[in-house]
């Protein structure tokens, strides 16, 4: 398997899904490291040769901020909007959606099973 950043990227998928596996980079970010490095999208992980994987690995090291990074930064962000009571904080803070969405109705994913009003008795 290909290690880049600490990450085991699949050795039978292409290069440009294989990088997608690694926190902050996604299938655009992806594209434009292999562009840039002049590496095709349709080599599988495999097939890269180890100096083409260094190359990545370096590039990618030097001009993104991934992985625990990148995890530490958002948590730091998320506790500062909570600690200055901005209204994004107070929205993290109760679990409700942070962007304005609607909560009378949807907003599961955010808000939780639902509960239950009361019990009927019988």
């Amino acid at each position: 398997m290909v290690r880049i950043s600490g990450v085991d990227v699949p050795n039978d998928k292409h290069i440009c899904i294989a990088l997608t596996y690694i926190f902050g980079i996604g299938r655009s970010r992806a594209e434009a490291i292999l562009e840039k490095l002049n590496i095709g999208n349709s080599i599988k992980a495999r097939d890269l040769s180890e100096d083409e994987i260094v190359k990545i690995r370096e590039y990618i090291e030097n001009n993104y901020t991934i992985e625990g990074d990148l995890r530490r930064e958002i948590s730091q962000n998320i506790k500062r909007l909570i600690e200055v009571n901005s209204y994004k904080g107070i929205r993290h803070k109760r679990g409700l959606p942070v962007r304005g969405q609607r909560t009378h109705t949807n907003a599961r994913t955010r808000k939780g099973k639902r509960r239950g009003v009361g019990i009927k008795k019988s």
